[in-house]
């Protein structure tokens, strides 16, 4: 799966921007295999895969999280837009030759009618669904980075480095580094992912195969990060976004008893959306401070302010998030599509 499990819970058409469209807040689809993760529903679907093997079945919903809390509050119409990025730049990663994908299709209509229920119809899945290989997924967040901020930027002014990389002095918030990092993290089963270097991940990877030697594992890893990132910024920038940093998971393809049928990693989840990279509108790009985004960064900023008055600990349940709020985080994530894929 590509998900980490937690409970489930129905559908909901509150707490909307947009009343008259339809949230999908959770889903609770009669098929094996449900996992809940902090945006997508997943589950096996049978015999979809490639050669009839079973395929993983992603929802895409229109929850949020930050810092690590899903909040209370749909973002309606988000998952519908996180799929239709999600799906643009894997069929560009295959098209260009960067790596192969999980990607089979995004076609609701291979859900099968028996697998819905009164909380979760058809219409809750159109725009949302993804179906891809199955795999074992690599236990590692591939992140890479081409500017300074987040928690790369935390470190490299307690360290002057990023997860073993030294960096040159004097940099600012939000530099364009000379050359993008990779810089590996862990995935956290709780709480936050924690920023690891290379050798700390080829450790974390001895024995996640037979056979499969995890310092050449990790290797192939990094620099398909790093050549994903550097064709995916460059072509990001000429649609007038800086593409800041993003993060790639991998896994290895498996057939339905779970053995590995193949040690070439693809790329799985989603890719280059929002939620999994800092996008940043060229035009206002200035580095020494915080940029304006296209992502979450909106939500985030929110929910720092309330942290500093005191009125929430960044810790679940998460606050209730106003109207203008979810408007205006659409509004950016809406925008970061319309730029990137022309729709």
């Amino acid at each position: 799966m590509h998900e980490k499990a937690t409970t489930s819970t129905t559908c909901s058409d509150s707490g909307s921007a947009d009343s008259g469209a339809l949230a999908t807040f959770s889903t609770d689809l009669k098929l094996p295999g449900f996992r809940k993760g902090k945006v997508r529903d997943t589950y096996t679907l049978p015999g979809q895969g490639k050669d009839g093997l079973d395929a993983i079945l992603m929802v895409a919903s229109d929850r949020i999280s930050a810092f690590d809390v899903v909040m209370p509050t749909p973002i309606t119409g988000k998952g519908r837009v996180l799929t239709s990025i999600a799906a643009f730049w894997l069929r560009w990663i295959e098209s260009q030759g960067l790596s192969r994908t999980h990607l089979l299709s995004t076609d609701h209509r291979l859900v099968p009618d028996d697998a819905l229920t009164e909380s979760t119809t058809r219409e809750h899945l159109i725009g949302r669904v993804t179906i891809g290989k199955r795999c074992k997924v690599v236990p590692v967040e591939c992140v890479v980075r081409g500017y300074l901020e987040g928690s790369g930027w935390k470190d490299y002014q307690a360290t002057g480095s990023i997860c073993g990389v030294s960096l040159p002095e004097g940099l600012t918030q939000c530099a364009e580094l000379d050359e993008p990092i990779f810089t590996p993290a862990t995935k956290a089963e709780e709480g936050h992912d924690e920023n690891i270097g290379f050798e700390s991940a080829v450790a974390s990877l001895k024995g996640f195969v037979d056979g499969v030697s995890a310092e050449s594992l990790m290797s192939t890893l990094r620099d398909r990060s790093l050549k994903i990132y550097k064709a995916a910024r460059d072509y990001a920038r000429a649609r007038g976004i800086i593409l800041a940093d993003t993060k790639f998971e991998f896994g290895l393809e498996i057939d339905n008893q779970g053995n590995v049928i193949s040690t070439d990693p693809i790329l799985i989840d989603e890719a280059l959306t929002p939620d999994s990279s800092r996008f940043w509108p060229a035009d206002d790009y200035e580095p020494g401070r915080a940029q304006r985004s296209f992502d979450k960064q909106f939500v985030r900023e929110y929910l720092q302010n309330l942290v500093d008055q005191g009125k929430w600990d960044k810790t679940d349940p998460g606050p209730s998030l106003p109207d203008e709020v979810v408007r205006g985080t659409l509004d950016r994530y809406t925008q970061a599509a319309a730029l990137l894929t022309g729709g």
